[in-house]
């Protein structure tokens, strides 16, 4: 994770740490659960919902495009890649 990122979004600071171009860690929102940039979306949701069969497209669509289809499956790579870091060796 790279350092914390400051910007301001319609005059508000909005503080973040980028786990990605489309998933980050803000800081004060969702209690600092990765979610997409400049949303209150946390991707655990959106990866429940995919894992329940519901399709990336449907999705986007239900977001009303405030995450883009490349968001979704950047938040599908990092978690998919933490998992098998993860993974204790087998003995």
């Amino acid at each position: 994770m790279t350092g914390l990122i400051t910007e301001t979004i319609e005059g508000e600071s909005y503080e973040y740490y980028p786990l990605g171009d489309y998933v980050v860690k803000a800081v004060g929102i969702c209690g600092g659960r990765p979610t997409f940039k400049y949303t209150r979306i946390e991707i655990a949701g959106t990866l429940e919902r995919l894992a329940t069969g519901e399709n990336i497209d449907d999705i986007v669509r239900g977001y009303r495009n405030r995450v883009p289809r490349e968001a979704i499956t950047e938040a599908i790579r990092l978690v998919t890649s933490h998992f098998i870091e993860t993974i204790p060796e087998a003995a």
